[in-house]
């Protein structure tokens, strides 16, 4: 197989107007209120200029075309850089929803089926063992095969029973940190997913795959089975088969030094609620379990995690989202069908009762509203979503033809409004 990405470095390119990643239309034209759009300026600068963040940008499109547009704030608070429109995000668990199309082109090219066993691909799967608390902390954990194999539908789903090292607190996650796995939001000096999948594949799940829904290492497995059936590298089959394509310039695993200075700085409350600049490579928190990239990480060249790895633009992610909204195509140019978007975004999860709390399930890479009244959002049942852990996210509603892009980085983002504010706004200002 191929591991050399080639491609790989993002390009230096122009910092050309984001606008034009998009057409971009008179809100009015697109069924949307100027004047009330006009309120998200002023919700974005009281952000920064009471702290909840140094800089943010968002996008909100409407039928394939861009009707807002704003940046505020700094991409480097201390350098005075600002933020702008070409500003490079660490993308982290949008990641995601992009390497869970990947795994769904290889389904449309009929080299792979939601239903086939993990194990097809990468064998250290087959025998997979389910760890069992003792009834009391005085008994030792237990062990009983899984009584199943692990599909690629459970991966997408995180249905799989595999664990996040830095959710789990217990026994299995610290399995995970003995054995030296990443979350893959920083590598550790590990040289390949293939390494970090493999030292996974000999832990023990922490329910039977199918029976539950818990978030996950999912879509790093994910990723290394796109590239065990694809023959190359997820770096390569992003670039060859969705950035390319679409015209996602500026996305990848790694940022070259002529891009370095758009590269966002990620930021921290400190103890009295300060935002601190997060500038060594690697920052740990939560007594070690979690380890994020500060501001002098810029990715990796052949560590490609596929839930956390990605580095971008919102603009490129608006185009990426943009094509899912047109029902897999863009531009004239197709990536899925629209069956398959259809399968992509429906809730797989409605067997688990509210997983993810009342009104939402969980589809093939994202969140599902199923029903908004019951989760107090804005949005109509069908919207799917994500985010990442520094504070990005992203939202596509089907009926009212709506994607919206939040662009932040600060951890963790509790106590910030400013992702629900821009989302309230943008559907304040729908009129037709």
């Amino acid at each position: 197989m191929r591991l050399a990405p080639r491609l790989l470095l993002l390009l230096p390119l122009a910092a050309s107007p984001l606008a034009a990643q998009l057409p971009r239309v008179a809100p009015e034209a697109a069924g949307l209120s100027s004047a009330r759009l006009r309120r998200i300026r002023p919700m974005l600068d009281s952000a920064v200029a009471t702290g909840e963040v140094t800089g943010v940008v968002t996008l909100l499109a409407r039928n394939g075309s861009l009707v807002e547009l704003d940046s505020a704030g700094y991409a480097d608070r201390e350098a005075g850089t600002p933020m702008r429109s070409n500003t490079l995000f660490r993308l982290a668990s949008m990641t995601k929803a992009i390497t869970s199309v990947a795994a769904m082109i290889l389904v449309e090219d009929g080299k792979l089926l939601l239903s086939d066993p993990v194990s097809r691909y990468l064998p250290a799967f087959r025998q997979m063992r389910v760890a069992v608390p003792g009834a009391d902390s005085g008994k030792p954990m237990t062990y009983e095969p899984a009584a199943r194999q692990i599909t690629i539908r459970d991966l997408l789903t995180h249905r799989s029973g595999l664990a996040y090292g830095f959710l789990d607190e217990g026994p299995v996650g610290d399995g995970y940190r003995a054995a030296g796995i990443t979350d893959g939001i920083a590598t550790r000096g590990m040289t390949t997913a293939a390494d970090n999948v493999e030292r996974l594949a000999q832990q023990p799940l922490v329910f039977q795959p199918g029976s539950r829904w818990s978030y996950a290492l999912n879509t790093d497995v994910l990723g290394r089975v796109v590239e065990v059936v694809s023959g190359r590298s997820l770096a390569d089959f992003m670039q060859e088969r969705i950035f390319s394509p679409l015209g996602m310039h500026e996305t990848g695993f790694w940022v070259s030094d002529a891009n370095a200075g758009r590269l966002v700085v990620p930021y921290m409350p400190d103890s009295t609620g300060r935002l601190v600049a997060m500038r060594s490579e690697r920052q740990t928190f939560s007594e070690g379990r979690l380890v994020l990239a500060g501001a002098a990480s810029h990715g990796s060249r052949t560590f490609f995690s596929g839930g956390a790895g990605l580095v971008g633009t919102g603009g490129d992610y608006l185009r990426f989202l943009t094509m899912l909204a047109n029902g897999g195509e863009l531009d004239g140019v197709r990536l899925l069908s629209r069956k398959t978007v259809e399968l992509m975004t429906a809730s797989h999860t409605g067997d688990l009762g509210d997983p993810l709390g009342p009104g939402n399930g969980f589809g093939l890479g994202f969140e599902i509203l199923v029903d908004p009244g019951a989760a107090g959002e804005y949005g109509s049942p069908g919207t799917y979503s994500w985010g990442g852990i520094y504070g990005t996210t992203f939202w596509v509603d089907p009926r009212e033809h709506l994607v919206g892009i939040v662009m932040i980085q600060r951890f963790p983002t509790t106590g910030t409004r400013i992702r629900e504010l821009f989302r309230a706004l943008a559907y304040s200002a729908l009129m037709k």
